[in-house]
């Protein structure tokens, strides 16, 4: 099709710079079944090259020997295809969506990170190349990047979109999300995967906020805290009841729960490769490996009670709260392509399995985008999504969506 292999190539040569792709198609075709109109009809987007799409390769972001071309798409491709979406290549992935960085560079300043792991995901959507892209979070690799990335990225509730043709090495915390540059697409996608929208959301006035700054995880910047205060001062000045809370000692407790769970799980999930191609893992993602190897089953079996003992705990304490509003990131993007910036405010809520969205709303001094993450309890995703919907369109001082350059 002439119009998608034009866009292709504009895709091509836009990525020159940005490096969001570790694999694009040179051509594709779109197909449509008997006059019907599909909900993603004709809407092209990337994949997290941890997720399989067939006739493309899985790479993970590692040196692997080999890395043949998939003969099934994953579940998710699958199921957005048949809402009429074309996948048109792979994303750039951090390697095995772990901390070592692939070559992806934020679009709104090419010395500054994306964020990871779904760093190609994020700078594709954010550059314009593709209307939405998927990408998962095992900690913060959803919600960090869509902060960087100034675009809107949501991570459902843990299990709620299925993992078939994903390599999961995380068993209880990777999940499937995406990345969109407006809250409508993101609801579109879900619709694909989520249940419907209630009818009877809550008005805006009278909503319960809670604000959970997260002080013992993070020192904010001082425009990261202005851009939080911000939001609060907005829902509040909107009729919404903002109470802020600091649920300290829980938080660290998680966040100490989370690193040792992910890490026993990753050195499980990779022993198999580091066994047949120790060469393909760079040295931090061994580091991480042989970190987790020293955590053994006892432990874990206790991380996982304790994991469930405050979750349990936090379902009944913000039993009454609407949304909880919390940093998505302690700054703008960090200069700098060695690391991927922190996911420490992130890794709670990947933890505990609830959904949560990034939602842009300021810009930093230093032209780089700012937002806050928005969380709902567990199930109640397409709610959240409808609440941020709403709010978004109220709080946006932008005056338009956040676009470092223009479209393909």
């Amino acid at each position: 099709m002439e119009t998608l292999q034009s866009t292709l190539a504009a895709i091509a040569r836009r990525d020159a710079d940005i490096k969001a792709w570790a694999y694009l198609a040179e051509s594709g075709r779109m197909e449509r079944p008997g006059g019907l109109q599909r909900p993603l009809e004709g809407m092209l987007f990337g994949v997290k090259d941890i997720i399989d799409v067939e006739g493309m390769p899985t790479a993970c972001g590692a040196s692997l020997r080999q890395t043949p071309a998939r003969f099934f798409d994953a579940t998710c491709v699958a199921q957005l295809r048949a809402a009429g979406a074309v996948p048109i290549g792979k994303t750039v992935t951090a390697e095995y969506a772990f901390t070592a960085p692939g070559p992806t560079r934020n679009p709104w300043n090419l010395k500054h990170t994306p964020g990871g792991s779904s760093s190609g995901s994020a700078a594709a959507v954010a550059a314009g190349m593709v209307p939405f892209a998927l990408g998962t979070q095992t900690g913060g690799s959803m919600i960090r990047p869509a902060a960087f990335n100034g675009v809107v990225g949501f991570k459902p509730s843990f299990g709620y979109v299925h993992r078939a043709g994903m390599t999961v090495l995380c068993d209880t915390l990777d999940t499937i999300g995406w990345f969109t540059r407006d809250v409508d697409l993101a609801l579109d996608v879900a619709k694909v995967f989520l249940p419907a929208p209630p009818d009877d959301l809550p008005a805006t006035s009278g909503l319960r906020i809670a604000i959970l700054p997260c002080r013992s995880l993070a020192s904010l910047s001082p425009e990261a805290q202005r851009a939080l205060e911000d939001v609060a001062a907005d829902l509040e000045a909107l009729g919404g009841r903002v109470e802020w809370l600091h649920p300290d000692e829980d938080t660290d407790t998680l966040q100490a729960l989370h690193a040792g769970i992910m890490h026993y799980e990753l050195a499980r999930g990779l022993l198999p490769i580091w066994h047949s191609e120790p060469g393909a893992l760079r040295a931090g993602t061994i580091d991480g490996l042989k970190k987790g190897l020293r955590v053994d089953p006892t432990q874990y079996g206790d991380m996982q009670r304790k994991r469930a003992e405050i979750e349990n705990r936090w379902r009944q304490q913000f039993e009454d709260y609407d949304v909880i509003v919390t940093p998505s990131a302690p700054g703008e993007a960090p200069e700098g392509l060695s690391t991927t910036g922190s996911s420490v405010l992130n890794r709670i809520w990947s933890l505990l399995g609830w959904p949560c969205v990034h939602l842009p709303c300021a810009m930093s001094s230093k032209g780089l985008p700012l937002g806050v993450q928005w969380v709902g309890k567990p199930g109640q995703d397409t709610a959240l999504l409808s609440l941020a919907r709403r709010l978004h369109a109220s709080i946006d001082r932008r005056g338009g969506k956040l676009a470092p350059s223009s479209d393909i």
